[in-house]
């Protein structure tokens, strides 16, 4: 070992709390970089081989009813490989053990062995006899989450008559990735089924004998996505067709597909934010030892060393921390990786999901590490370069505090002597206070801003469950149907208040833009379902033209005043142009209002509806159900309680999860800032120190000296970390959010007052580890001159 090696090693030793701590703040990037790297690969990848060993069409087309021999058009397509129809219905599913109808999608499928696209993966038992139309197949997951087995027994309502089946399968579907509700965003296996059934079982339940009503489309490589969405809505129009749409459209899909470019956008921006930070710590600490051995530079140079050989020495040591910190993120990345894939597999119904590394998000993990560690290093080899024997084995200059003015001098008089040392430094070298401060700083922003995002997520389930829906209950019909027979649910006991609801699949559209969604017609002063401003108010529906929620408005880039095209995809389906008269806040998915009466209207379909929000007696709940469920018109029943315990076990247990190890990650960075700040401190006077207590002063003395420093940058910090956190928490709510939610951005002052917490926390834990290192500080080996 040579003995410049054997100078690192030592010198590492020394100052190896700091070096843990810096090789912390680089490891959380790498591991942030290495778990979602390996989570975006291993969903995508996933995902596509999924979809193309299940076939999963890439064109959906909804009709209202097609002759079957339409298809064979469809198939003639240019660019179209595969057609194969179906038929799709709504149901509901009594369960004994349940007060509420669960809902449920019942879908045709031929046998296994024929079927071309939407294949189903086959978990328990076997596939239907294709004579017996009183067996089924059944969502794994919803099987599982009521203790359904092969062999049980179940019922369900289709198209108002009520069937016995018994399950003979259990199946998952690269379709059903995500299953939620139709028209929820909430995933909850317990509310919602999927049931397969024979084709001919389909068209006698449904009145669709030799007809389908969806057609599933597969394409050529080289096919025109756009011409033959055309195409198939011009062949199927004149049979109520209802808009093909591609496969990113499609809810499973659209889901997964939010999440994976969520983790790929903060793959990309979180890891060089710790980085950076990294990167400066180094900095500061490797030029504080380049101070603090100055004369041993010199004495290097006169035996010999060249300048490269000695800038290497120092620079070795920065890609030593930075290059363990990499490994180590490296090895934690691959773990927190593997234990998320368990989150995923909750939430995404994959058949399997195995955590894929990516070999590429090493590479850049360690580059990044080395490159911003190397940027602090460049700086320090110029300074070793400058230094020649002679002049590095002179002490060097005092600093010249002519220009520090007079600061504190009014107050020497009245402070005691470690109080008006405490002072000076702070006065004398503002520079490098400026620098500690800043970096306390940034520690504040990123802990304020992450409890920020923690009450957001509060405050978006509060807006959502409280204050935009006040309803007990959500009842939607299996078609629109006449507003008077709200009456013969109002006339339930237990019922209290019923408000109609009509809701209307469409296309939005503006230029190029376009979104498929819907058009909620609620009465003019709405109680039960509300769209509200950004100060929390009822925005009254408006008769004059459409009110659009934040998301929808910046998804289609319209303001108030402007003109939407909205494309119905029901009864006559018109074309209407309307215009944009309002918007309103949202924080669940892109929904579009309309007074009830005007909707109506201009669809040529007065006194419809298509659902009611009720509001309940808590004590005949059950009582209420039951009516419900025996009601033919009535499709589907939603418990709000429910969806909210639903959407709670989503952010908290899911993906939404994310927000805690960012929080956890945040809380670390600030300790490693303020741990060095604290080090680089004590390191560079303990010489200082030490002839303190040599003096007579005492350990709590000189531990006020030093520590004092520490408290004041940390409360200057402050304020200037509130201002920043603040700005900061807008970005981060950004990168959470989505078209399918928004995080709203929600700075207050009890995020603030956690985060200084968190910092005082930090500081205090810095502290006592300082003072522990000043306490036990050998008094004639600081003092030595280092040879």
């Amino acid at each position: 070992m040579s003995a410049l090696t054997t100078k690192l090693v030592r010198d590492l030793w020394r100052i190896r709390g700091q070096a843990v701590a810096i090789g912390l703040v680089i490891a959380l990037g790498v591991l942030m970089q290495v778990m979602q790297s390996g989570l975006v690969v291993s969903l995508d990848e996933t995902r596509r081989a999924y979809y193309e060993r299940y076939r999963l069409a890439d064109i959906f087309a909804p009709v209202t009813r097609a002759p079957e021999h339409t298809a064979q058009e469809l198939r003639n397509l240019p660019g179209v490989s595969a057609v194969e129809t179906r038929v799709v219905g709504q149901a509901l599913v009594d369960l004994p053990e349940l007060d509420i109808p669960i809902r449920a999608q019942a879908i045709s499928l031929p046998d296994i062995k024929k079927a071309r696209l939407n294949l189903i993966y086959l978990t328990d038992g076997r596939s239907f006899a294709t004579n017996r139309q009183d067996e089924i197949i059944v969502l794994q997951s919803f099987a599982q989450a009521h203790g359904l087995q092969p062999g049980d027994r179940i019922s369900a309502t289709m198209n108002g008559a009520r069937r016995d089946f018994d399950i003979v399968g259990l199946a998952m579907s690269p379709e059903f990735l995500f299953a939620a509700p139709p028209g929820e965003m909430i995933p909850d296996d317990s509310r919602f089924a999927v049931l397969w059934l024979s084709r001919p079982a389909m068209e006698a339940a449904y009145n669709l004998n030799g007809a389908f009503n969806e057609a599933l489309i597969s394409l050529s490589r080289e096919a025109d996505t756009p011409a033959i969405l055309r195409a198939a809505d011009q062949l199927l129009n004149k049979f109520g067709g209802l808009g093909a749409f591609p496969l990113e459209d499609l809810a499973s899909d659209k889901f997964v597909s939010e999440e994976i470019d969520g983790l790929r956008r903060t793959s990309a921006t979180v890891p060089p934010i710790f980085l950076a930070v990294a990167a400066f710590l180094l900095y500061i600490v490797i030029s504080r030892l380049l101070d603090s051995e100055r004369e041993e530079i010199g004495l290097m140079k006169a035996f010999g060393y060249t300048d490269w050989e000695v800038g290497s020495h120092y620079l070795k040591m920065i890609l030593t921390i930075a290059g363990g910190g990499a490994f180590l993120g490296g090895i934690l990345g691959i773990i927190a990786g593997r234990a998320l894939i368990d989150v995923y597999l909750i939430y995404y119904k994959f058949p399997f999901l195995v955590f894929r590394l990516e070999p590429l998000s090493f590479v850049v993990g360690f580059g990044a590490s080395i490159l911003a560690s190397s940027v602090g290093g460049l700086v320090v080899l110029l300074r070793v370069f400058a230094l020649t024997p002679a002049v590095a084995m002179r002490a060097a200059p005092p600093p010249d505090y002519s220009r520090s003015g007079q600061i504190g001098k009014s107050l020497a008089a009245y402070l005691d002597q470690p109080t008006r040392m405490v002072l000076r430094r702070l006065t004398r070298q503002p520079i490098r206070m400026i620098g500690a401060i800043a970096g306390v700083s940034a520690g504040i922003a990123l802990s304020a801003s992450m409890a920020s995002i923690l009450a957001s997520f509060d405050k978006m389930t509060d807006l959502t469950f409280d204050i935009l829906d006040r309803s007990d209950v959500s009842v939607s019909f299996i078609n629109p149907i006449s507003s008077q027979s709200l009456f013969d649910i109002q006339s339930i006991d237990g019922v209290i208040e019923t408000e109609p609801v009509r809701i209307v699949p469409v296309i939005f559209r503006n230029g190029r833009l376009s979104y498929r969604g819907a058009v909620n017609g609620l009465t003019e002063f709405p109680r039960l379902n509300r769209a509200v401003d950004a100060a929390e108010r009822m925005i009254p529906m408006r008769k004059d033209g459409v009110i659009l929620s934040s998301g929808l408005a910046k998804i289609l880039d319209l303001h108030p005043g402007e003109l939407l095209t909205v494309d119905v995809r029901e009864g006559r389906r018109p074309i209407l142009q309307l215009p944009v008269v309002a918007v309103s806040e949202s924080l669940m998915g892109s929904p579009a209002y309309m007074e009830l009466a005007a909707l109506n209207r201009v669809l040529g379909e007065p006194g419809r509806v298509s659902g009611a929000f009720l509001r309940t007696d808590e004590k005949l709940q059950g009582w209420t159900y039951k009516q419900l469920k025996e009601m033919p018109m009535v499709a589907g029943v939603s418990l709000k309680s429910e969806s909210r315990g639903a959407f709670q076990k989503v952010v908290d247990q899911g993906a939404g999860a994310m927000r805690y190890i960012m929080a956890l990650i945040a809380g670390v960075i600030t300790f490693g800032v303020i741990y060095n700040a604290a080090r680089v401190a004590q390191a560079e006077r303990t010489r200082d120190l030490a002839a303190l207590r040599v003096l007579g002063f005492t350990r709590a003395e000189v531990a006020f000296v030093l520590l004092g420093e520490l408290v004041v940058v940390t409360l200057l910090a402050l304020p200037l970390g509130a201002l920043a956190g603040y700005g900061l928490t807008f970005a981060v709510s950004q990168g959470f959010s989505t078209d399918l939610y928004q995080i709203p951005s929600h700075f207050n002052v009890r995020s603030f007052g956690q985060a200084t917490v968190v910092v005082i926390v930090a500081a205090l834990l810095s502290g006592w580890l300082v003072k522990r290192n000043v306490d036990r500080l050998d008094l004639v080996l600081a003092l030595k001159s280092r040879e």
